[in-house]
């Protein structure tokens, strides 16, 4: 693409202007007081297209091709690995109008949604049907549809319900030569062949742009009770969720673990009381649900009384209202704290199998100590389903030579232990060396032959998944 002459992103705009009934264009102009969402290099491209229609987007993606424009697709722009960041003379492909749910069908749990929907609004929706998603998150107010089906999105359900490829029974994309896939099967059984919609399914806007998607739903669950309580270490609390999970009048809806350090600094910071808290112990956070209010605190009650010497608790509150309930949550998802500390904290999303949590933190530890005086971790995350979250206590960016023994410090072993470098975040712009030194290098090789195919020019989301 570098042979052919670039656009200025004015040109570009007023080139794109008129190309579709249902295609808005912004110019630099438009986009120049817009807020840039997580990383302020998503709107450098200064050109961005709205599709309100499958066809719209499928004739800007025509027109790109054939001019040779590289295309960026964009969400809700809440993406922490850069995977939406733009350069200009590309065009942003944002799916903010792309915002219908198109149909709930109630009696078989599933619903046809645009990609530009956010999580929110899809949940509130629901809700009157007496029906939820199967998946939440924590960005639920911005994330949408279409970005949680590109990067494959998890959150605190994936323990139960998998994540966001579980979720997807059909999606539309439109590929980047302007066909336009459509597979909006509503059904769970479909033996018909490869399940080519997989290849959007995470592939972070490499092989097309998601349009429509066909989701399962579950059940809501109203009645809940939440409880914050002291643990030694992970394997005492997946022994609490394991016994929670088996409970026959309670269901898990949420299992999340703090170290201590992040649960120390935290709650200084929200004038969060530990007195209950026995000396340096990590905090688990756990959520059910119950036939009622009441007898979801009560059972929930029950169960930890049952197991509190077993598990060896180092103490523990249940809330006593929504309120209680909600600082609870705030403790863990109001996650970014320890940026007005560190700005711009080196941060890692990975997974390991569950049962090495305790070793890998351990070891963890041990490998940032290494490096030198003062190199800990804030280590959080979704504690039954393997998934970590870890932030160095210190401001970035690094320099190249401290950033990649950091990096090697946080993957060693995690290849080989059955996890992952990248859990539910994504490779975007700020994870392709882990990509290409922690994933099996006849699947990089693969996944550069379907890119080849499909994309040949890599027009779309140029420099992010090394494809």
């Amino acid at each position: 693409m570098s042979s052919h002459p670039t656009f200025s992103p004015l040109d570009l705009a007023r080139a794109l202007e008129g190309l579709h009934p249902e295609l808005r264009i912004l110019g630099p102009e438009a986009l120049a007081g817009r807020h840039p969402g997580e990383d302020p290099g998503n709107l450098r491209a200064g050109v961005m297209a709205q599709p309100a229609s499958t066809e719209a987007a499928a004739a800007l993606i025509s027109w790109c091709r054939a001019n040779h424009v590289a295309i960026v697709p964009q969400g809700g722009l809440s993406g922490l690995v850069g995977g939406s960041t733009s350069l200009a003379g590309q065009v942003l492909l944002s799916s903010n109008r792309l915002n219908r749910i198109l149909a709930i069908h109630a009696g078989e749990e599933t619903v046809e949604v645009e990609a530009g929907v956010t999580l929110e609004a899809l949940q509130a929706a629901l809700a009157p049907h007496g029906l939820t998603t199967g998946i939440d998150l924590g960005s639920r107010g911005s994330a949408t549809i279409g970005g949680m089906v590109s990067t494959n999105a998890g959150g605190i359900l994936a323990f139960r319900n998998g994540v966001m490829r579980h979720q997807i029974l059909g999606l539309e994309a439109v590929l980047p030569s302007g066909e336009i896939l459509s597979d909006m099967t509503r059904v769970v059984k479909v033996s018909a062949g490869p399940d080519l919609k997989q290849l959007l399914i995470g592939g972070e806007g490499a092989f097309g742009f998601v349009t429509r998607v066909v989701m399962k739903l579950e059940s809501i669950r109203q009645h809940r009770a939440v409880a914050l309580l002291g643990v030694a270490d992970a394997a005492r609390a997946l022994l609490v969720a394991a016994r929670l999970r088996r409970h026959p009048a309670l269901m898990l809806e949420a299992a999340e673990m703090m170290w201590p350090r992040y649960a120390r600094d935290h709650a200084a910071l929200k004038g969060f009381d530990l007195s209950w808290l026995e000396g340096e112990s990590a905090m688990l956070l756990v959520e059910v649900s119950g036939q009622s209010a009441e007898a979801a605190v009560t059972h929930l009650e029950e169960a930890l009384a049952d197991i509190w010497e077993e598990a060896d608790l180092k103490g523990g509150l249940v809330a006593q209202s929504s309120d209680q309930a909600r600082r609870f949550w705030d403790l863990r998802e109001d996650s970014g704290f320890y940026f007005a500390a560190f700005p711009d904290a080196p941060s890692f999303d990975v997974s390991m199998p569950p049962s090495l949590l305790d070793r890998y933190v351990a070891d963890l530890t041990e490998r940032l100590s290494a490096i030198g005086d003062g190199y800990e971790a804030y280590v959080y995350g979704h504690i039954a389903d393997g998934n970590l979250h870890v932030a160095l206590a210190a401001p970035g960016p690094l320099p190249a030579d401290l950033k990649a023994k950091v990096e090697d410090g946080v993957y060693a072993g995690i290849l080989a232990s059955g996890g992952s470098f990248s859990a539910e975040h994504g490779v975007g712009l700020d994870k392709r060396s882990a990509y290409l030194s922690h994933v099996d290098p006849v699947k990089q090789a693969l996944a550069r032959e379907i890119k080849n195919l499909l994309d040949p020019q890599r027009s779309f989301n140029p420099g992010k998944v090394p494809f």
